[in-house]
């Protein structure tokens, strides 16, 4: 792997993504995200409060006799109602939500030229002059001129961000534009330094995306 000589970039370095790790990123991120849906995603404070339900309705049936017992099994199926709904109902609806989100997104064409770099201020995102203004999220931001233009993403405007194995996700809100970025880990054997990309994150925002369903 090429190590940079600092924590920064001396030019920024093509992006060169393609439609199918575009796909692969949204997938991870969805991956990631449905984990939130397994039984271990459960807080301690949620297992206490169910293991304490639980408790409460088993010794009623012991104790108690009669039509009084309902409530007991009233509260053992709502525990179970719960953890279904926590679990396969909240899954269910993640895998909705983003097979609507692969079925309406395509890579942005943007994708194909970007080139990314990494500076103490920010994150700086450069392609030909035509391509950087016509690109939606980089509209009222100041471009710097010459045939291939830049913008500089602050770290102050990234509003949330996240990683896979692969990949880092980042939200940015600047002059009223909301935009995402995806950048690939393979980036780094080329020099982009992701250890700054991150620490620079991690100072700004704790890791975790706004919404997964926004797209990236």
């Amino acid at each position: 792997m090429t190590q940079a000589l600092y924590p920064y970039t001396l030019k920024p370095i093509a992006l060169n993504m393609s439609e199918q790790e575009f796909r692969q990123a949204q997938l991870a991120l969805f991956n990631k995200s449905a984990n939130a849906t397994s039984l271990k995603a459960i807080k301690r404070t949620e297992w206490i409060v169910i293991a304490l339900t639980v408790i409460a309705a088993i010794a009623g049936l012991v104790l108690v006799n009669g039509y009084s017992t309902i409530i007991f099994w009233v509260m053992l199926v709502l525990v179970a109602v719960y953890l279904l709904a926590r679990t396969l109902g909240l899954r269910w609806y993640m895998q909705r939500e983003y097979q609507k989100q692969v079925a309406s997104s395509q890579m942005p064409e943007q994708f194909e030229q970007l080139q990314l770099g990494v500076q103490s201020h920010g994150l700086v995102m450069a392609m030909p002059a035509p391509a950087l203004t016509n690109t939606p999220q980089m509209r009222g931001m100041q471009l710097r001129a010459g045939t291939t233009q830049s913008a500089t993403i602050p770290w102050s405007a990234i509003s949330s961000w996240d990683e896979t194995d692969e990949f880092l996700f980042m939200m940015f809100d600047m002059k009223g534009q909301k935009g995402s970025q995806i950048i690939p880990k393979r980036l780094e054997k080329q020099g982009l330094p992701i250890a700054t990309i991150k620490k620079h994150l991690s100072q700004i925002r704790p890791q975790g995306l706004e919404s997964i369903t926004q797209q990236p």
